[in-house]
């Protein structure tokens, strides 16, 4: 099939798709494709120009591929080559601003997929009885950050496997420089690529009706003498579609400018009508009497835009920092100028809940705006002098548009893309010290933006972000949880000031993290006390003061210690006393832990007294877990205060009878104070309480409670 087809199309007298407008030879091989024809391929790859059409057309393949839609489209009118069989809808994982592990999570789930790991998807799909068909679309904009260029990484880590897998049929929109990458390992017949661009499958025709259409009164456009007479319209179309050669985005960019600014227009002179999207900028800036640099500099920063796109208020002074002198000017006269290129956004609904506490308008009917297609944004990059400067003018613009430097106050772009922008200009390892920013920004997009950095560049803290960061968005936890996350992980990293700076920034703390040590092999924790210096048993080591937390001293004259399980010969353990006090033959030994500060304590385990029942039931806190999370709860009230989420199974848990939380992973053992107000009646607490009842302490000293 080529694009000789259209021209039997339009003999036989078929209608044209009421969406796309032509592309009959493409159509029909999709149709083929959907239906497995014997001889289609069974992997398509659809790539072209940006502005070649590519989300248009598969925006109407789709249609006649969704059972529902189907109904409402002329079907029998049009060329039954070009339909598709009336099968069920297939899977359109969108990857829209996701990376490449979240779409293929998005997969897993529409097919009720059971691994637990990314790798075993595939092997999962390719034992399915039944072929299943997926079309992802947009693969260009794949990705929260577009510097870190998670289309690429989207085609290797995710649509190559696809199409690997015998039981998967898969079409993909992608970019033309992706495009052979994704097929060169399949066996010749299995796969194909249609370049939209490519002679054989040009489609002239469509793009002059594409033309025509956007120009007819009947259609939207204003009643103007080159778009009421249709003598003149249709000529005007295919002088449009000629120059344009090929581009639809041309030709919608070139109509909207006439049809917003008319004077002065002749249709006849193919001069004023634009080959590229670059000619269509400056052509319509000419014919408002503006410099076309102007344009471009006002439309610089949305061609820079993260995210859904650009808040209003931030327009100016980021147009400003781009160009390097006021243009608060231009921009109040240049709505005329800017608007066939731009346009408004709505708030994404699904918004980060954190922004309700935002100033400066963040998250009350503010209004974002964005180039209308990603071509525009591409063209206008390329005709900058130096798009690294452009971007360190826009991140420092950015920076001082935080209030005070406080991120809670900051709009969400400013929280959330500032990371992207730093990252393009080269800038980001420099930014990555700020706890604030850490527990604030977006963790998908942070952590796209900082994996896109050599780890070498990195700093202590960033690293200990990159590590909590598949915890973050795994929890998908709100700011003072990623902050509380974040400050035990700066513990555990060694990094104490960072850890204490959180507890100065204004969250609300579920806990503050204590000391944490690395200690592998630990397969459960005690707390109890040891008599002080003085009293009966045996001496432990003590500060000289005797302090404990906060500076109070221990009460009973005992000092409260952690007892950890752990294997014979750790360094400074002792062998686990039995129930008459012998060695015991279990083969684990005890190592004890100062519970209050960081230290291990040199005494005979045998001395440690455990809280009694009594005063385990008075405590104000108990708590349940289970493989890898954990919950503290109000006795009174029956409340969570706290989770506790861990990138690793817990191997052990207790706490203590006035509140502090010992837990031990396969990577080592943390204390945590619990900081929650617990009062005797009516306890003010976050959230009510799920889960199981409270968990006795693990095997520790008196051996296994589970």
């Amino acid at each position: 099939m080529s694009a000789s087809d259209e021209g039997i199309a339009a003999v036989a007298g078929y209608a044209p798709h009421p969406y796309v407008g032509g592309r009959t030879a493409v159509l029909r091989a999709l149709a083929a494709w959907r239906m497995r024809w014997p001889g289609a391929p069974r992997v398509i790859v659809l790539t072209g120009n940006p502005g070649s059409g590519r989300s248009r057309l598969v925006t109407g393949f789709l249609m006649m591929c969704d059972p529902g839609y189907r109904k409402q489209l002329p079907l029998d009118d049009l060329d039954p080559a070009t339909v598709p069989p009336d099968l069920p809808a297939p899977a359109v994982p969108n990857p829209s601003g996701r990376t490449a592990a979240q779409l293929l999570w998005v997969i897993a789930d529409h097919f009720g997929l059971s691994a637990d790991r990314g790798e075993d998807i595939f092997p999962e799909l390719a034992a399915r009885e039944e072929p299943v068909t997926i079309v992802v679309p947009d693969v260009d904009r794949a990705g929260p950050v577009r510097a870190a260029h998670e289309p690429a990484r989207l085609v290797r880590d995710v649509l190559k496997p696809l199409a690997a897998t015998e039981t998967v049929q898969l079409l993909a929109d992608v970019p033309r420089e992706l495009a052979a990458e994704l097929v060169e390992a399949l066996p010749s017949g299995q796969a194909q690529i249609i370049d939209l661009d490519a002679p054989e499958w040009a489609d002239p025709k469509g793009l002059v009706r594409h033309a025509e259409t956007a120009l007819d009164p009947g259609a939207g456009a204003p009643e103007l003498p080159f778009t009421t007479d249709p003598a003149v319209r249709r000529p005007l179309a295919e002088a449009l579609a000629g120059r344009a050669d090929g581009s639809r985005l041309t030709v919608q960019l070139a109509v909207q400018s006439l049809l917003l600014q008319p004077e002065g227009f002749d249709p006849a002179d193919e001069s004023l009508l634009p080959a590229t999207v670059g000619e269509a900028l400056d052509l319509h800036a000419r014919r408002l009497d503006v410099d076309p640099r102007t344009l471009r500099l006002l439309l610089a920063p949305l061609a820079f835009a993260e995210g859904e796109g650009l808040p209003v208020q931030l327009w100016g002074p980021l147009a400003n920092a781009v160009a390097g002198w006021d243009m608060s000017q231009d921009l109040a006269d240049g709505m005329l100028l800017a608007a066939p290129f731009i346009q408004p956004v709505e708030p994404d609904a699904a918004q980060d809940t954190d922004d309700e506490a935002a100033g400066d308008g963040a998250d009350d009917g503010r209004m974002l705006l964005r180039l209308q297609h990603p071509g525009i944004a591409e063209e206008i990059r390329s005709g900058l002098p130096d798009v690294r400067d452009a971007q360190t003018r826009i991140a420092m613009a950015l920076l001082e548009a935080v209030p005070q430097q406080n991120w809670a106050r900051a709009d969400p772009y400013l929280r959330d893309h500032l990371a992207a922008h730093t990252l393009e200009a080269g800038l980001l390892p420099q930014l990555l010290t700020d706890p604030g920013l850490f527990a604030h920004a977006d963790p998908v997009t942070l952590r796209a933006a900082i994996e896109a950095v050599p780890l070498e560049q990195l700093g202590a803290p960033a690293r200990t972000y990159l590590r909590t960061a598949p915890l973050l968005t795994r929890s998908q936890a709100p700011a003072d949880m990623r902050a509380a996350f974040l400050e035990s992980a700066f513990v555990e990293d060694g990094l104490a000031p960072y850890a204490e700076a959180l507890h100065t920034l204004g969250f609300d703390l579920p806990w503050r993290t204590l000391w944490s040590v690395p200690l592998a092999g630990v397969r459960a924790v005690t707390t109890g006390a040891l008599p002080q210096e003085g009293d009966e048993g045996t001496a432990a080591e003590t500060d000289a003061d005797g302090a404990g937390v906060g500076g109070e001293g221990p009460a009973n004259g005992l000092r409260p210690v952690a007892a950890f399980v752990v294997p014979e010969g750790t360094p400074g353990s002792r062998t686990m006393p039995g129930p008459d006090g012998d060695a015991s033959e279990n083969g684990g030994a005890l190592l004890l832990h100062d519970l209050l500060r960081p230290g291990y304590v040199d005494a005979d385990p045998a001395q440690v007294q455990l809280p009694s029942e009594e005063t385990k039931a008075a405590a104000p806190f108990g708590f349940s877990r289970g493989a890898d999370y954990l919950r503290i709860w109000a006795r009174a009230g029956q409340e969570v205060v706290a989770a506790l989420l861990s990138d690793t199974p817990l191997t052990g848990a207790d706490l203590s009878p006035d509140g502090v939380l010992v837990v031990a992973t396969e990577r080592g053992v943390t204390a945590r104070q619990i900081l929650a107000a617990a009062p005797a009646a009516a306890p003010t607490v976050p959230a009510q309480r799920t889960g199981a009842a409270d968990t006795a302490a693990s095997d520790g000293l008196e051996g296994d409670h589970s």
